[in-house]
């Protein structure tokens, strides 16, 4: 008869061990007087950017509809003695929109050119290292050496025909250089976000287009980019804020008019190479310390420029919302 041998009982798993209650000894209560100290700076420096933007927003949003008018949205700007002799500012919103959409009509598919090619090539490795420390380097670049450098470039000779010209002098001011330049403003956000949705998206999906016979051109055509369509629409709207928000490239390639300037007799083109104005410039020129001095006028154009900027910024916000409701790649 064989002997029985007796097992020995199973051991229990080990409780897991206690969490912190929020707001218990394990939290907060237990930290040191430095990390407390800390918390606080961070809360407070946090409520004192919320409370600038509100009352940066608020203080506009009283003083431009005071003294915001319907009819200063279609009137150009007229010399006068008095605010109400001034006109309106429909000139500087149309310049507004012009260098915007040309600076964008720019930035837009350089920016998502280059991004693609940082982001799926990087080839040769030296030359992308370059691109990229020459697109940080024009992201921390002031637009007012952009402006010289624009200066430089659009009074050549050889781009005479993009600006007016008087016996062989080119002066090198006209929508043209201004939204050459501003797109290199535009150009560093187009391609960070770009970049970012592209290397958001998983290895194992470009495999898989690999595996069923397409080429890296046609995956990045029809997989990728479409998959980053709200990180490139992101870094358009951001592109487009900076641009519209500049003032320096203005004043110094588009000139100090308050009106529009043209060249020549051929219709849109002699609007585009010849000078003129945007918001920027016309709050600039009517702000109490600027030449003119009608600060009426300011505020409102200023509360126009701000109302646009908001409702970009909305945009931007909207966009991540959809995305996030699409869904996210998963590994």
């Amino acid at each position: 008869m064989e002997a029985s041998v007796a097992t020995p009982p199973a051991q229990a798993p080990p409780p897991p061990p206690e969490r912190p209650r929020p707001g218990g000894s394990g939290r907060s209560a237990a930290w040191r007087l430095p990390d407390k100290v800390g918390l606080a700076v961070c809360w407070g420096m946090g409520l004192l950017f919320c409370a600038i933007a509100v009352a940066i927003v608020g203080y506009f949003l009283f003083k431009g509809l005071s003294y915001l008018r319907p009819w200063m949205l279609v009137t150009p700007a007229s010399p006068g003695f008095t605010q109400n002799q001034t006109g309106g500012f429909s000139d500087a919103l149309i310049g507004t929109g012009i260098v915007a959409v040309m600076g964008i009509a720019i930035a837009l598919p350089l920016g998502v050119a280059i991004a693609v090619w940082l982001s799926e090539y990087g080839r040769p490795a030296g030359l992308a290292r370059i691109v990229e420390s020459t697109i940080e380097a024009i992201a921390g670049t002031p637009s007012i050496v952009l402006a010289l450098f624009g200066t430089i470039i659009f009074a050549s000779p050889a781009l005479g025909f993009l600006s007016r010209s008087t016996n062989g002098i080119v002066f090198g001011r006209s929508f043209f250089a201004a939204g050459a330049m501003l797109s290199l403003v535009a150009l560093p956000l187009v391609v960070a976000s770009t970049r970012e949705g592209l290397q958001a998206i998983p290895q194992h999906v470009r495999e898989a287009s690999y595996a069923v016979g397409k080429t890296k051109m046609a995956t990045t055509r029809r997989i990728l980019l479409p998959a980053s369509r709200p990180q490139v629409a992101t870094g358009a709207m951001l592109g487009l804020g900076r641009i519209i928000g500049d003032t320096a490239i203005i004043v110094v390639l588009l000139g100090a008019t308050l009106n529009f300037d043209p060249v020549g007799s051929v219709p849109i083109l002699k609007e585009l190479k010849g000078t003129g104005t945007t918001l920027t410039n016309y709050i600039f020129a009517n702000a109490p310390t600027g030449e003119l001095n009608n600060p009426e006028k300011a505020y409102a154009a200023a509360f126009v420029l701000l109302a646009i900027v908001l409702i970009l910024n909305a945009a931007v916000d909207v966009i991540h919302r959809r995305a996030r409701k699409v869904g996210t790649w998963t590994t």
